[in-house]
């Protein structure tokens, strides 16, 4: 392994960024930083055509123990991203836990780093969901919402798996486990999710899975309204989960 900046991490918090210029909260990344001097954050750049490179490069060079991107020569999907962006993080770093997040920080760093909590000698992979329940603020767009729902029944029903909310963009994992699960690529760029479900289940045995795994609600999830994923997708997104579905069975 090689030593590099970040060494004495007990997080590494991946985020994919696909023409992010507008979106980044630079303000929010600062003050998270500065406030967590063991949390590495590694910014994958998902070939981006616009200034997104630059900004994260300026990060970079602000924060040199705390910042590292990995650049992808061309847009490869979300999937992807963070597939390259953990395996980088993985042969490079040491650390107890490592995440990928959203980098509009519909969660907020904060929320994502509070969840290492979570971990204990049992439970490897701990993931939030967006439950509306007293005290918390979950703002969704109707229209996703809605279609969320429709998804995640099916995905539950193909998982056998009872979840509430495999899609939402804020996960971690022991860094033992991320070596598994993010080895190979994924079928889907956007549905990956769904196959790290699987992936799981199958490292540890399905019946065991489910007692290594932990849904935590989020306190706070707020729809930016950005997201990349084109309104086609909702549509082909069918074929993925036919996909996924058919390895799960193969698998099962």
């Amino acid at each position: 392994m090689i030593e590099k900046i970040g060494a004495n991490s007990n997080l590494c918090i991946v985020i994919p960024c696909y023409n992010e210029e507008k979106g980044i909260k630079k303000q929010d990344y600062r003050n998270f930083i500065k406030k967590n001097p063991k949390v590495l954050l590694c910014f994958v750049d998902d070939g981006s055509t616009d200034s997104t490179l630059s900004i994260l490069n300026e990060f970079k060079a602000t924060y040199p123990e705390q910042v590292d991107i990995f650049s992808c020569k061309k847009n490869g999907g979300k999937a992807e991203a963070v597939k390259q962006g953990i395996n980088y993080c993985n042969a490079n770093y040491t650390y107890q836990y490592i995440a990928y997040l959203d980098a509009d920080l519909a969660t907020t760093l904060d929320e994502c780093y509070s969840l290492t909590s979570y971990f204990d000698d049992n439970i490897s992979y701990v993931f939030g969901s967006r439950i509306l329940k007293v005290g918390s603020t979950i703002v969704r767009n109707k229209f996703r919402f809605l279609t969320g729902r429709i998804i995640a029944t099916a995905i539950s029903n193909i998982l056998k798996l009872h979840v509430y909310d495999t899609q939402c963009g804020c996960k971690l994992f022991t860094k033992e486990l991320s070596k598994e699960v993010f080895k190979d690529s994924f079928i889907s760029k956007w549905l990956f999710d769904v196959e790290i479900f699987h992936r799981i289940m199958i490292h540890y045995g399905k019946d065991k899975a489910s007692t290594k795994m932990l849904e935590v609600p989020l306190k706070s999830w707020i729809d930016k309204g950005d997201s990349k994923v084109k309104m086609t997708y909702f549509f082909k997104l069918w074929v993925d989960l036919y996909r996924i579905n058919k390895i799960c069975k193969t698998n099962a």
